[in-house]
């Protein structure tokens, strides 16, 4: 019997030239055909179902705003694109979306829940329960007490949002909510009540400035009742001081627990000075008496 030659060199790479060429083409042709039975309207995303917390936001808006930014079809959407797309929209804190056969996307949403205001009066900014900070329509907030936080970076605001949330209990001896929260310049502290009344609470570690507000509120009525007045005449205090704060009321201006203290301390200031005086007197005249006697 007789042995099968091998293929010359050139018909073996004339063969293994036509088997890629026709692998090539046979590939092209598929994805030819892939693109465009993608492109066919039976993929097309026909419909987007919204669930979850949507108060503030309608189904039919959030599908408006948002599939305009949807490219692609039922198998070729970004989710984590169509998701960011939804968070987005405002008042959406958070999106989940999933594909839902033939040729839907589902999306589950939660809604920031509004804890306060942030920045000035007219800010489309808003504080969520968390103390992030978010963009939304402030006019759409239906509780109206709810605190306004000013002059910090929204970095800080979970820090502010704490310490409103921990003063309010303390100023309710007052009888009126607190209104703004302020950060000064100098790391202070400043509240603004419903009443109008300002507090200057100065700076310092927040359980230190608490105090300092639990001592005020706590004594407030009866400094208020001594001068004829309650505590819905406040104007103005000032917590700053060591060991007491500074009132304005209606007509009246005072210094709670410090006033006794600062005119002793004066008192003793003018005693010490008028000893010292003294004391440079006596040690003159001896001074004198010495150069008198040396002379003789």
């Amino acid at each position: 019997m007789n042995a099968t030659l091998p293929a010359p060199l050139d018909v073996r790479l004339m063969n293994m030239t036509a088997t890629v060429l026709f692998l090539g083409c046979g590939v092209g042709v598929l994805a030819a055909g892939g693109a465009w039975l993608l492109r066919q309207p039976a993929f097309a995303i026909g419909h987007i179902a919204v669930e979850g917390d949507v108060a503030h936001t309608s189904a039919m808006s959030l599908r408006a705003n948002v599939a305009p930014q949807l490219k692609g079809n039922f198998l070729t959407v970004d989710l984590d694109a169509a998701r960011h797309a939804f968070e987005q929209v405002p008042w959406v804190k958070s999106a989940q979306v999933r594909r839902e056969f033939p040729s839907g996307l589902r999306v589950q949403l939660q809604e920031h829940d509004v804890a306060a205001y942030w920045g000035a009066e007219g800010s489309a900014t808003l504080v969520n329960s968390q103390g992030q900070v978010f963009e939304a329509d402030p006019d759409e907030v239906e509780d109206e007490s709810l605190p306004r936080l000013l002059g910090a970076a929204p970095e800080r605001a979970a820090e502010m949002l704490d310490m409103a949330r921990r003063l309010a209990p303390l100023l309710a001896p007052l009888g009126s909510g607190l209104e703004t929260l302020e950060l000064t310049g100098n790391s202070g502290w400043r509240v603004l009540l419903a009443s109008g009344a300002v507090l200057q609470l100065g700076g310092g570690k927040q359980d230190e400035v608490l105090e300092r507000v639990r001592r005020m509120a706590g004594t407030l009525a009866g400094v208020a009742q001594q001068q004829g007045r309650g505590v819905e005449a406040l104007e103005y205090a000032d917590l700053r001081h060591d060991g007491g704060y500074a009132l304005r009321l209606r007509g009246v201006t005072t210094v709670a627990n410090e006033a006794q203290r600062l005119a002793a301390q004066r008192a003793a200031e003018r005693a010490a000075a008028a000893a010292a005086r003294a004391a440079q007197a006596a040690q003159r005249a001896e001074a004198k008496a010495r150069a008198t006697a040396k002379n003789n």
